[in-house]
């Protein structure tokens, strides 16, 4: 569902398709940063992401092929979820050729459409802790792993391009323990939304 013509800004971009996502994935992730994600009518602005190779073993798909992660070996442009810890929803963009198995998780949204809808799903009404984390955003726009498998320019899922550019800064993930730190986190830099603030 897109969202009402009276909560749509002007400077909401063009609908993204799946040609965005057929790119590598070191291009795609710092781009999607200031775009706008809506899961039926419900996100915001993309403020910070990661982006995964097949070829490091930080990646699910390193290892090969399986149920779980097989999402990431077919077409880009379609959300590979999973659950994080056994308890999180975390949702992936599946980007370059089919095979590659490569993705950009999304990491934090400033919540712009829905608010209200997010903070029911969180229990919490500080706008600045609605999706700041791949899990908070994931609940606070309704994904779970229903949206396992879905193309990322179909309803209920919707990317908006950003219309500005924004100051983005990159880092090295958070969490990772398989394999060596890579500066492959993007982000807005200063932003309040940032899951965790990057070094200065």
């Amino acid at each position: 569902m897109a969202p009402k013509p009276h909560q749509i800004p002007q400077k909401l971009g063009k609908a993204l398709k799946r040609s965005f996502f057929a790119r590598s994935v070191h291009d795609v992730a710092p781009e999607l940063i200031g775009a706008t994600l809506l899961v039926d009518g419900v996100g915001g602005e993309i403020v910070e992401v990661e982006a995964y190779h097949h070829t490091e073993p930080a990646a699910h798909s390193f290892n090969g092929q399986t149920p779980r992660n097989q999402i990431m070996f077919g077409p880009p442009g379609f959300a590979y979820v999973y659950r994080s810890y056994g308890i999180h929803w975390c949702v992936n963009f599946v980007c370059e050729a089919e095979g590659s198995a490569s993705a950009v998780l999304i990491r934090a949204l400033q919540p712009t459409f829905g608010i209200g809808e997010m903070q029911l799903r969180r229990g919490l009404q500080d706008e600045r802790m609605l999706c700041s984390g791949p899990g908070k955003a994931c609940q606070a726009l309704g994904i779970s792993i229903a949206h396992n498998g879905l193309a990322l320019d179909k309803p209920p899922i919707a990317i908006h391009a950003r219309t500005e550019t924004p100051n983005i800064v990159a880092g090295i993930r958070i969490g990772i323990t398989k394999a060596v730190e890579l500066p492959w986190r993007y982000g807005v830099r200063g932003s309040r939304y940032l899951s965790k603030p990057f070094p200065k």
